[in-house]
């Protein structure tokens, strides 16, 4: 297949060592995954295949939860070394999700790199179809989810649109330039553009 990855069952399995911004999105992830399901969007798709560029912080989707799940979620974070920006206060951080706004979390004593939570529901509808149509990737033994790689394309060139973003565009088209699909383009142009109304 492609330079850099194969796929094996619909999975990319992308070519390369696990970096120490990965073992930190694992770690946070393993927490994650116990409490609700998730999606990894943005610069750490692109930085994930091969993509040389810095980040500080990590974008993950998540659905809105309870106030019980999230407080468990939340507890198990602290208990796993993370800590809030927002705040050490469980009630405090969950209104941040109720009101659907981002909250980020790093380890403790540590402001980067940092996992910033984007709460979503289906009145995100660019959004809730990424999250509800999942491509994984794997990276040695780290398994993760992202967007349809033509989405991330798409969002990236027509709802992001600055100059990182678009480089990072550039890199996925060249990287997958082998597996993707002009249907699929056709198929998620109209519903990306859905994030601008």
């Amino acid at each position: 297949m492609g330079k850099g990855y194969n796929l094996d069952d619909n999975i990319i399995i992308i070519n390369r060592k696990l970096t120490e911004l990965d073992i930190f999105v694992n770690d946070f992830l393993d927490i994650l995954k116990r409490h609700c399901d998730y999606l990894i969007v943005s610069g750490f798709v692109s930085i994930s295949t091969g993509r040389t560029r810095g980040t500080e912080d990590v974008d993950v989707l998540v659905p809105v939860m309870t106030r019980d799940t999230f407080e468990k979620l939340f507890v198990d974070l602290q208990k796993g070394g993370f800590w809030c920006y927002q705040s050490d206060s469980v009630n405090e951080v969950y209104s941040y999700i109720k009101d659907l706004q981002n909250i980020r979390f790093a380890r403790i004593n540590e402001m980067f790199p940092n996992m910033e939570v984007i709460p979503i529901d289906e009145t995100k509808k660019a959004k809730f179809f990424e999250f509800k149509n999942p491509q994984k990737i794997r990276v040695e033994c780290f398994e993760f989810k992202v967007p349809p790689i033509e989405f991330e394309i798409l969002y990236k060139e027509i709802i992001l649109g600055g100059q990182k973003d678009l480089a990072d565009a550039k890199h996925l088209r060249t990287f997958f330039a082998e597996i993707l699909k002009k249907e699929k383009f056709k198929e998620y142009e109209p519903i990306v553009k859905l994030e601008l109304l």
